[in-house]
């Protein structure tokens, strides 16, 4: 009997080893070519000197898995303290503690099947916590710069056809404005300053970005730099464009309100609703009755 909690719990461990070893297969090692940026800053982060074990974690991670959150880290802005060698440390170490509290959870009053279950589902959990928290901050980040481009295009809009030239628009609307979106537009003005062309900078956040919308109109302003097409034209176009997209998705949203709320409401309002109509009322069938 004394040999049951040790076996569960080794049973346990070998679960979340199996577990991670699968979610690393999912990521072959591969080199993406048409991506050289990223390729770049992973050999950079791999070679990174402040943190020597979680260097050595990232390398003997897949060049795939290494990649993806290389890609997340770039569309979360790379917030201070986050970098691959930082956040494959931190699924160890997150694992290890659930792989410990686990077994003592799993030894203290006998092992139980409810218990391993919560104890394997913990560590998996903690095993996927880094990369949900990074997922989610690359995702509210995109989507900030999604909500933000129609308005800040239109501000580039009015200030082209003031009569200020490009850049200086998107100066005034990295200045007026805020947000992450700002942010890029001051850095795009950043690499110009130091001597980068136009379609070099624009490049740059392209890759830094996943949002379609930014992407279709860095390639429109790259196409008009390099076929000399009126600016002004191309903003008041895309403003437009992106306008109408902002107006359609709303719309779509607002669709799917009402599928949304049908589970909530089934499962949720439904059931209190019967309770306070019934109720009354079978209290006092089963008075009627009782007397």
């Amino acid at each position: 009997m004394e040999m049951q909690p040790i076996l569960v719990s080794v049973v346990a461990v070998l679960t979340a080893i199996s577990i991670g070893v699968f979610v690393f297969m999912l990521f072959p090692a591969r080199k993406a070519a048409s991506e050289p940026v990223v390729e770049m800053q992973q050999s950079a982060v791999l070679q990174h000197p402040r943190s020597s074990v979680g260097t050595t974690l990232a390398g003997a991670a897949p060049r795939g898995y290494v990649g993806w959150l290389e890609k997340q880290i770039i569309y979360a802005g790379r917030p201070a303290g986050w970098s691959v060698p930082r956040l494959i440390t931190w699924k160890i170490l997150l694992t290890a503690l659930a792989i410990l509290i686990g077994f003592l959870f799993v030894s203290v009053g006998g092992p139980q099947p409810f218990k391993v279950f919560l104890a394997v589902a913990a560590t998996v959990l903690l095993f996927f916590l880094p990369d949900v928290l990074i997922n989610s901050r690359a995702h509210d980040r995109q989507e900030a710069i999604q909500r933000a481009l129609p308005d800040t295009l239109d501000q580039m809009t009015i200030a082209v056809e003031a009569g200020l030239g490009f850049d200086s628009a998107m100066a005034k609307a990295a200045r007026n404005g805020e947000g992450p979106l700002a942010e890029e537009l001051v850095r795009v003005l950043q690499d110009m300053s130091i001597g980068r062309t136009r379609r070099d900078a624009f490049g740059e956040l392209q890759h830094r970005t996943k949002s379609e919308d930014l992407r279709r109109f860095v390639r429109a302003i790259i196409q008009a730099d390099a076929y000399g097409v009126a600016i002004g034209g191309v903003l008041r176009v895309q403003a437009g464009e992106m306008r109408t997209k902002r107006r359609q998705r709303a719309e779509e949203q607002a669709q799917k309100v009402t599928v949304k709320i049908l589970f909530p409401l089934i499962f949720c309002l439904l059931p209190v609703m019967f309770i306070v109509i019934l109720t009354p009322a079978v209290i006092g069938i089963i008075n009627q009755f009782s007397s």
